[in-house]
């Protein structure tokens, strides 16, 4: 349903509800090569799914790991010659730092100018922990830094 791509990165099984802010995560509108987005394909493991093909674009383990914390179980391809050369599922890290902001407003991440850091504290469920303050959050209602 989507054009193969010659070389670039393939981000499959993105929960179509988390689609535009993995578009506004990655910065996609600003990508100067084609980027194809599939939204609401049929899939049989996940009922329905997403999926972006960015031509000439390989992302570094830093945008990977902010990828993870907005779609978590992402299966990421990359591509060259028009071969599948590399698959893996982009998974959560156990520390999360400079991505997130935290969800209590006396944090002192909030109120001095300095990086959030957080750990993940049940990987099942989503939930992460702020370094600083322990306030606990559903990885679902976070806001991005």
């Amino acid at each position: 349903m989507v054009a193969a791509i010659e070389n670039g990165t393939v981000i499959d099984h993105i929960p179509s509800n988390k689609l535009f802010q993995v578009v506004r995560l990655l910065h996609l509108d600003l990508q100067k090569s084609a980027v194809m987005v599939g939204y609401n394909l049929p899939s049989s493991k996940m009922g329905n799914k997403s999926i972006i093909k960015i031509a000439d674009k390989f992302f570094s383990d830093a945008e990977l790991n902010t990828l993870s914390v907005v779609a978590p179980n992402v299966t990421l391809c990359i591509i060259r010659d028009f071969e599948v050369v590399e698959k893996k599922c982009v998974t959560l890290p156990r520390t999360i730092t400079g991505i997130v902001r935290c969800a209590n407003p006396k944090c002192i991440t909030n109120n001095e100018p300095m990086p959030t850091r957080f750990h993940v504290s049940d990987a099942e469920n989503g939930t992460i922990q702020c370094d600083y303050c322990e306030k606990e959050q559903p990885l679902e209602t976070v806001k991005l830094v």
